[in-house]
């Protein structure tokens, strides 16, 4: 459903925002463990939603990456917009460029529900109200 940078993105995000409530800053080695992703994509991941304001970076020893109080109401769909665009929340499920309303594919008006309910949960969904459930291995994010 997402591309596979989008995957990541929303990892690391996910990942950045849970060492952020503790003030720390991640490094690009650290989340590429913490998510199991390949460290140079990561990194390319991350500069692209820095140069978005998504996340923030800091260079240096004590330097990675964070979020702030505005970085931690970033929602879901901020992230997926921010690299994947907004066509999985307006494109056709079936990816014909000429699916309207006037002129509807198969499963246009299926397809529509699950489009606009998945878009009200991205949407709704902030980083800042995942950083308590991994504390409770209630989630993960990395693959075992």
């Amino acid at each position: 459903m997402f591309s596979k940078t989008c995957e990541y993105a929303l990892r690391a995000m996910l990942f950045v925002g849970q060492t952020s409530k503790d003030g720390k800053k991640a490094g690009i080695r650290e989340i590429a463990e913490g998510i199991d992703s390949p460290e140079y994509f990561i990194a390319k991941i991350l500069q692209e939603l820095s140069r978005k304001n998504l996340v923030q970076s800091l260079k240096g020893p004590a330097g990675g990456f964070y979020l702030d109080k505005q970085g931690m109401e970033c929602t879901l769909a901020d992230i997926v917009k921010a690299i994947d665009g907004d066509k999985i929340f307006l494109g056709c499920g079936l990816g014909l460029k000429e699916c309207s309303e006037k002129r509807p594919c198969p499963i246009h008006n299926e397809f529509k529900k699950i489009r606009k309910e998945m878009h009200d949960m991205l949407q709704s969904a902030t980083l800042n109200e995942f950083n308590e459930k991994p504390e409770r291995k209630l989630t993960f994010l990395k693959r075992v």
